[in-house]
C-alpha cells in the first residue's frame, strides 16, 4: 500500500486522519495528560512518539492495537453499540451499487492512479 493511501469505505469514511484520534485526544486531555504524554506511556506502554504522532505527526490510521492499550491503560473500555436495525438484502444492493461506482471512479483516473497535485498550485 502507499504512503499515505487511505482506503475509502462505504459506510465509514474520513478525509485527513481517522477520528479514534480525536477520540483519543479527548480521552488524554479529560484525564489531564495532554502536557504529559511520557505517563500515558508509563502507564500504556506506547511509545510517546507514537502517541505524539497521532496527535500532533503524521499518523493517519493508527494500529488498533496501540489504540486499545492506551485508552484501557486510562480506564476506558472500547464498545460496539446497535444503532440500528438493518435490512440485509437492501444492504447488499447498496453496497453493490457503491461498490460499482467506486470501480467506475478508478478506471476513470489516468493509470489507475489519482492525479498528484503540483507543488505551489
Amino acid at each position: 500500500m502507499a504512503r499515505g493511501f487511505i482506503r475509502v469505505y462505504r459506510t465509514y469514511n474520513y478525509v485527513d486522519k481517522n477520528p479514534v484520534i480525536d477520540k483519543v485526544r479527548t480521552l488524554i486531555q479529560d484525564e489531564g495528560l495532554i502536557a504529559k504524554l511520557g505517563i500515558v506511556h508509563e502507564l500504556s506502554g506506547v511509545a510517546t512518539t507514537t502517541i505524539d504522532n497521532w496527535l500532533n505527526g503524521d499518523t493517519r490510521n493508527p494500529q488498533h492495537g496501540t489504540i486499545a492499550a492506551v485508552i484501557t491503560a486510562l480506564g476506558y473500555e472500547e464498545q460496539f453499540v446497535k444503532t440500528k436495525d438493518l435490512d440485509i438484502e437492501k444492504e447488499r444492493k447498496v453496497a453493490a451499487a457503491w461498490q460499482e461506482r467506486q470501480e467506475k471512479k478508478e478506471k476513470a483516473k489516468p493509470n489507475g492512479h489519482a492525479k498528484k497535485k503540483k507543488r505551489g498550485a
